[in-house]
């Protein structure tokens, strides 16, 4: 059943990487492309990750434990790192005059 579960935690994980992808192609602008890229590739890799940490401690050992708390620490510098590498990216966005899309009209 945990095999089940974490499959499913990927399969979904995956789903949010592909509608990142989808949001860094279809929006207008660099912001709401930065938004999509950032919202949905970090919310990716916290489900794809939370399933794999899932299967690997499906059979429970010391190596297995730690492999899994390994791959939160991977999550937890994700979480750290991707908004304040968006952050970073629209700053710089808004230091070279770039206006956000509006609708024409």
């Amino acid at each position: 059943m945990i095999t089940w579960i974490s499959a499913l935690l990927i399969i979904i994980g995956f789903v949010f990487f592909i509608g990142g992808s989808v949001g860094m192609i279809r929006l207008p602008d660099f912001y709401s492309r930065l938004h999509a890229a950032g919202m949905l590739d970090t919310m990716g890799v916290f489900l794809s990750m939370a399933g794999l940490a899932l299967y690997v401690v499906n059979e429970f050992s010391l190596g297995n434990l730690l492999s899994a708390l390994k791959i939160i620490l991977i999550v937890v510098f994700v979480f750290i790192t991707s908004p304040t590498a968006t952050h970073a990216i629209v700053d710089a966005g808004v230091r070279a005059g770039l206006k956000p899309w509006t609708k024409k009209n």
